[in-house]
């Protein structure tokens, strides 16, 4: 069994994206827009010129884990109870991705050490996405 996230977005998914590279030095696996999907998945005509450079579908890793990312013409709900953990090896790891997130975002849990992790934070993002990040401690 895989198991992959997929985020949703509402025409920022691009931008997003972008974000996520930064914080977890992700990996761009492939981005497709609405223009370029096969008019047998989706039709375009429909469209304006800004939905059809919306994000159709994109793949990202980050660690070892694969993330799917798209836009969605009609609006939906941001964040409705996605948590992704990620583990890093260093506090300072952990640090630099809370910053770059933190931006526009909202705070859940600030760093701090817990019985399950020396170095622990939880927060929403400008997007609405929730993510835990933590180190693990060493036994």
């Amino acid at each position: 069994m895989i198991v992959t996230p997929n985020y949703h977005f509402n025409g920022d998914c691009k931008e997003a994206i972008e974000l996520y590279q930064r914080a977890f030095d992700g990996k761009l696996i492939m981005i497709m827009y609405y223009r370029d999907a096969d008019p047998e998945d989706t039709s375009i005509e429909s469209l304006s010129d800004e939905e059809k450079n919306y994000v159709y579908h994109a793949e990202m890793m980050i660690g070892t884990q694969r993330f799917m990312f798209s836009d969605h013409i009609n609006e939906i709900p941001k964040g409705q109870n996605i948590s992704i953990v990620i583990t890093f090896e260093y506090p300072s790891e952990v640090e630099n991705a809370y910053n770059i997130l933190i931006d526009g975002g909202k705070i859940i849990q600030p760093i701090c050490e817990t019985t399950y992790s020396s170095c622990f934070a939880s927060l929403v993002d400008k997007y609405g996405m929730r993510w835990e990040l933590m180190t693990e401690n060493k036994a």
